[in-house]
């Protein structure tokens, strides 16, 4: 993971089944460069590999996605902005549940099916 394309981790709960960060959203981060001009937006693509690299790295995965479900981004993450990334683990059925928000505000969720290795 290379620590310098991801965003600055103010706060970190854990347990067995979550993973709750605190994310501050850093204007200097690369991903704002040319997306968009006259406003920076945090690309939706940006938001789906952090929330895959957190949350396999914490539960043990091998970062392979075999597919995403029910993936929306409600509202745009500008820099300068703070949020909290609550990750959860459904290990029987190899899904990880993400959500950004920011108290009542929502700005993007899904699920992400792992892909599966040695299966036969």
């Amino acid at each position: 993971m290379i620590k310098s394309l991801l965003p600055q981790v103010l706060a970190r709960e854990e347990t067995d089944t979550e993973l709750k960060l605190r994310l501050a959203i850093d204007a200097d981060l690369p991903f704002f460069d040319g997306h968009f001009p006259g406003q920076s937006v945090l690309p939706g693509v940006t938001q789906l590999d952090w929330a895959v690299r957190f949350g396999c790295e914490h539960f043990g995965y091998d970062a392979s996605v075999a597919s995403l479900e029910v993936l929306k981004f409600q509202q745009l993450m500008l820099p300068g902005t703070e949020v909290d990334l609550l990750i959860s683990n459904n290990a029987a059925k190899g899904k990880l549940t993400f959500a950004y928000s920011d108290g009542e505000r929502r700005f993007g969720s899904g699920r992400i099916v792992i892909a599966a290795h040695g299966d036969s």
